[in-house]
């Protein structure tokens, strides 16, 4: 079962991955090719030039999924490797040094936006499949590549993959993301919410006769910030996730309509990215918030907010004595020759919410998990080389014998 390592073609991964990056797949509604379809009908015709089987979902127009199967013909279990195809905006073209989706090879890396976050790792998933398929090792069950659009959004993709119901007899998944190959066992929730505070507009001059929105938002934002700190407090720092955190993000008054520096506007709204972690229950969190600003309107009649989360992602942990997890623990300790470091997700992935449909995740892949999103984003030839073989020898691993800790 080793030897399948041996299979893994290394200028095969390199040349995908080069592909992949080539064909832009930043959503840009209105916009042609503003989307992941080009990349997925890539993806999908390659996956079936392989001999899987294929189906390419339209998820919302434009907006595919494309989910394949490699199966042994032998009853056994399923393991799903997930990895999404569309990348963030390359933002301004003059801070890159190589062309953002170019593919450029230089000292050892592949540049280009989604080279790290995760073509690269998309790319290594789909070379372990074609290892395995050269190598003929037999094993029981099946292997189900699930490539989703919207990751780097609400998730749309994903979220239409469960509803659809291919989630379901999946027995455990890898979660194919950049992570410098270490195995992640857990990952941060999210909630995002949006808080409105409610005013009078007035003049500038004469600011009584109207009521500032911003001021009570001040309030409100400054008791989020206790609120933060009394969770970090009586949570402590996770070992692998760090500090829970409660981050405006945006602020903008008025909402509607043009700011003037000598009005009082009639409303200010803040944008939420909260970040949970494992003993933090959303829902008290959430009634926590709502205490804060009913609190803050007794104290002050003319307070009136709103909030509402409009996205909610759980925190997810998987047992250390998962199969899955023993599985990629021997797979690492095989290709790298060492013990693996476990490690946690600072994000939320697409493997949110199969968690929360039942299934053990586990997260890991080729890149270094500070290079997403930035300029010159690139991934490690060698490491990522190093993923292929541990997404195929975990595969094998976790499908041909039950693993215990």
């Amino acid at each position: 079962m080793n030897q399948v390592i041996s299979f893994v073609d290394e200028q095969e991964v390199v040349r995908l991955t080069q592909e992949l990056v080539r064909i832009p797949s930043v959503y840009r509604p209105g916009q042609p090719d503003g989307n992941e379809e080009r990349v997925a009908q890539f993806v999908a015709d390659t996956l079936q030039e392989m001999g899987l089987q294929v189906f390419y979902e339209e998820v919302v127009p434009g907006r595919p999924n494309v989910i394949a199967f490699y199966d042994s013909g032998r009853p056994g279990k399923t393991l799903l490797f997930e990895a999404h195809t569309d990348v963030v905006t390359e933002g301004d073209r003059d801070a890159w040094s190589y062309d953002p989706f170019g593919g450029q090879i230089a000292g050892g890396r592949i540049y280009g936006r989604g080279a790290c976050d995760t073509k690269g790792n998309l790319a290594a998933a789909i070379c372990a499949v074609k290892a395995i398929q050269r190598s003929a090792i037999p094993f029981p069950g099946k292997i189900l590549l699930c490539i989703p659009c919207d990751e780097e959004g609400m998730m749309i993709g994903i979220k239409d993959f469960i509803r659809r119901g291919w989630a379901e007899g999946v027995d455990a998944a890898i979660i194919c993301e950049p992570e410098e190959n270490q195995l992640c066992v857990t990952q941060k929730g999210a909630m995002r919410a949006i808080l409105r505070t409610y005013g009078k507009m007035a003049h500038g001059a004469m600011p009584l006769t109207g009521v500032n929105p911003n001021t009570r938002m001040a309030r409100a934002i400054l008791a989020l910030e206790e609120l933060e700190q009394r969770e970090c407090a009586r949570l402590g720092q996770h070992p692998m996730l760090g500090w829970p955190s409660i981050t405006p993000t945006i602020l903008q008054a008025p909402v509607k309509g043009e700011p003037q520096i000598n009005v009082v506007p009639d409303q200010c709204m803040t944008t939420l990215d909260i970040r949970t972690v494992p003993g933090q229950d959303h829902d008290a969190l959430r009634r926590e918030m709502n205490a804060i600003l009913e609190q803050l309107a007794r104290e002050d009649n003319q307070f009136k907010a709103v909030l509402d989360v409009i996205e909610e992602r759980p925190w997810t942990l998987t047992p250390m004595e998962a199969d899955v997890v023993q599985a990629a623990a021997a797979a690492y300790r095989e290709v790298a020759k060492k013990e693996p470091v476990f490690n946690g997700v600072p994000g939320a992935t697409d493997g949110t919410f199969l968690h929360k449909a039942g299934i053990p995740i586990l997260t890991t892949g080729a890149g270094d998990r500070h290079i997403p999103h930035h300029a010159d984003e690139y991934v490690e030839i060698a490491q990522l080389v190093e993923a292929t073989q541990l997404f195929a020898l975990s595969a094998l691993t976790y499908l041909t014998q039950p693993v215990h800790a």
